[in-house]
This record gives structure tokens, sequence and C-alpha cells, in this order.
């Protein structure tokens, strides 16, 4: 069951890379034009590379990169020893979303222009939850199967 779930987030993830995150405009009387986390960082690759490099790690890099880790352990074909590492992928993965609540918050407080959030985040954070749920299952039935073939060894 976790195999298939994180097989997936393989899927769901670029899609919620594409999915509006917010729509966010000057004034109201304007459209309010939609931001993804593509477009985001195509934005950001315009006026500040750094940046647009550590959030392109957290946003897309990080947690798939988990995510083909997870899927190779559950296939058997990297050791479950990982797992702590790729934890951690889940964990900065999580920082992005952080920031972009900072975000529309921050802009909602100065109170210049129009933010509403859309469909697309709760959808990444949702790609980032289950991926982080599913890393904490794998390592559980880790350390399970790990005991169980320990006290067959010694009972053995």
């Amino acid at each position: 069951m976790l195999r298939y779930a994180n097989l997936a987030l393989l899927v769901l993830f670029p899609i919620a890379w594409f999915a509006p995150l917010m729509r966010a405009g000057l004034l109201p009387l304007f459209g309010l034009s939609e931001i993804s986390v593509i477009s985001g960082l195509q934005s950001l690759w315009g006026t500040d590379v750094f940046l647009a490099l550590l959030v392109t790690f957290f946003a897309l890099f990080a947690p798939y990169m988990k995510t083909l880790g997870l899927a190779l352990i559950h296939f058997g074909m990297m050791r479950r020893k990982t797992l702590p590492v790729l934890q951690i992928l889940g964990k900065l993965a999580m920082a992005d979303i952080f920031l972009i609540a900072l975000y529309i918050t921050l802009t909602k407080g100065i109170g210049v222009g129009k933010i509403e959030t859309a469909w697309g985040l709760y959808m990444f954070t949702a790609c980032i939850i289950a991926s982080i749920v599913i890393g904490y299952l794998t390592e559980k039935s880790s350390k399970n199967s790990k005991s169980v073939s320990e006290s067959e060894t010694i009972t053995g």
C-alpha cells in the first residue's frame, strides 16, 4: 500500500508544481494573475538567481528525490539505512510551504494588493505531508521488520 501511495506522488508532485498556488493582483479592479510553483520560480530566476536555486531545491528536488528514494526502498533497490537522509529531505521540502504561507501573510498585512489562495497550494501541501507520512510509516515498518528478524534469530 505504501509503495503505491508513494508512486502516486511521483505523478501528483509535477501536477502540484503547475497548479495555481494563489491568485494575486495589485488592485481589485484588475484581474488576478495565477501564481504556481513553476511561474514563481521563473520570476525568481530573473531577479535573484541564488534564491531561485534555493527555492528550486526546496520545492522541486527535495520532495521528488525523497519520493524516488522511498520508491527505491519499497522495491528493494536501495538500503533502508538511507531513510534518515530521505526524512531530512522531506523536512527541507516542508520549509517551502512555510515560505509560501509567510509571503501570503505579509502581503495581506501590507494591504496593497489582493491575494487569494488557490487549490494548488492545498494540493502541494497535501503532497508534502503525504510524503512525510509515507516516510514515517516506511521507517516504522523497517524497525518492526528488523525487530521481528532479530527475535527470530535469538529464539532460533
